[in-house]
């Protein structure tokens, strides 16, 4: 059988969906065995996101211009896409600069007034990327083909989710073991 070409992302969020992955445990090991894992920022120095993807987990908003240029490519090379966890799936805590209006007053709010000792815009073209407007939940930029929430998910959901796909079946998100928020 051949192995499923498997990826995470990482957006913007606080990387806890990747934190819950890794507490699969043991099972890691049987999942290693079923996956070639193309592209993740766990234990993967993987610059380019690769074609042919088959399944992939994203975590996180997309706040930026990288995020929103990485997820185009994402979606343009996945089979399968995975919003995973609440920030995928909501947006959630990254939102909350929603609020402010625009990006110019939070970026003041968080570099010039609330800066130590040297306060000072980032303006760095090509190191620092430029944050968009609003942070967006995944779906509402590129089409998702599941919904896995959480904050985070809980390794048990996770594996819940996985193990149907590795069959080449979608798995049966209902109830509350897989539906939760929070």
């Amino acid at each position: 059988m051949d192995k499923i070409r498997f990826a995470t992302v990482w957006l913007a969020g606080c990387s806890g969906c990747h934190m819950s992955f890794l507490d699969l445990d043991e099972w890691l090991i049987d999942l290693a065995e079923k996956v070639d894992v193309v592209y993740s920022p766990v234990g993967s120095d993987i610059k380019e996101y690769p074609e042919n993807v088959d399944v992939c987990f994203v975590e996180g908003g997309i706040a930026n211009e990288d995020n929103l240029e990485l997820i185009l490519k994402v979606r343009e090379r996945t089979k399968f896409l995975v919003s995973f966890g609440d920030c995928a799936v909501t947006a959630n805590v990254p939102a909350m600069r929603n609020m402010i209006k625009g990006t110019d007053p939070v970026l003041r709010r968080c570099y010039l007034e609330l800066g130590d000792t040297t306060p000072q815009l980032p303006k760095f073209p090509g190191i620092v990327p430029e944050l968009l407007d609003k942070v967006r939940p995944v779906h509402e930029v590129i089409q998702v083909d599941m919904f896995l929430p959480g904050c985070p998910p809980s390794a048990s959901r996770i594996q819940a989710a996985l193990e149907p796909l590795l069959k080449g079946e979608k798995p049966v998100m209902e109830g509350r073991e897989m539906l939760k928020f929070g």
